[in-house]
């Protein structure tokens, strides 16, 4: 169950576009055809699916403080915490340069169409993002963590995919002159953002309908006692 609702949460709750608005650059820039749109979030969800684990690994054996105590209880106190940044970069900048030789050689069209925005997905701040919430919501073992990373990489491919399909729609309508381009590009964005607002309900709409049922339940155990309390004064 704890998987189920990590992976909803992620791709629609916690969109990296939607709701933090993460790897813009690379959803604006590459979201003009849907082919192009496939290729890059294909190359997005295997980065993070690979990248989010494997920085689980170096953040739970090797950066949190006191996580070096499998090498000796003299290196417990040792916190590597400050090199997060640099060793979660390292490890995108790595998984990149695999998919760039991957795609350049099975698909020299779609490397072509891709153009610098490939390389580019070890500085899209969506990939960092995953890892680094990863970290701040301390997900506690490495099959969640991997389940983050492709949830993660789904929600952001579908955003990508979306906005790709609404943008060669409309190419062929009457955008006013000043909205054409970015301009209406931002507005179905943000219109796009608060529709996955609503799905916050599917994660919260049980949680909130709780407390009522038991403010209902000591209502009515308190109704219950004046009631017994009375009858107890009356008979005195």
């Amino acid at each position: 169950m704890e998987h189920i609702e990590l992976f909803f949460k992620a791709i629609f709750v916690d969109n990296m576009v939607f709701a933090t608005f993460l790897g813009m650059c690379s959803y604006l820039a590459v979201s003009k055809k849907v082919s192009t749109a496939v290729g890059l979030g294909a190359a997005v969800i295997f980065v993070m699916a690979i990248t989010v684990p494997l920085n689980w690994l170096l953040d739970t054996y090797i950066l949190k403080d006191g996580a070096l105590v499998w090498l000796g209880e003299e290196y417990a106190s040792y916190d590597l915490s400050f090199l997060s940044f640099i060793m979660f970069i390292a490890t995108i900048a790595t998984m990149v340069q695999l998919v760039e030789i991957i795609v350049e050689k099975f698909s020299p069209s779609l490397y072509n169409s891709l153009g610098i925005f490939l390389p580019l997905i070890a500085v899209n701040c969506a990939i960092l993002g995953g890892s680094l919430f990863m970290q701040s919501r301390e997900i506690p073992n490495l099959g969640l963590a991997f389940n983050y990373g492709i949830s993660s990489g789904i929600g952001w491919f579908l955003a990508i995919l979306a906005i790709a399909a609404i943008r060669e729609k409309i190419r062929y309508s009457n955008v006013p002159a000043p909205l054409r381009g970015l301009g209406i590009t931002f507005i179905i964005t943000g219109l796009m953002a608060i529709g996955f607002m609503s799905f916050g309900g599917m994660l919260t709409g049980g949680e909130e309908e709780k407390p009522a049922e038991e403010t209902a339940q000591v209502e009515t155990i308190e109704k219950a006692n004046d009631l017994a309390s009375n009858e107890l004064e009356i008979k005195e």
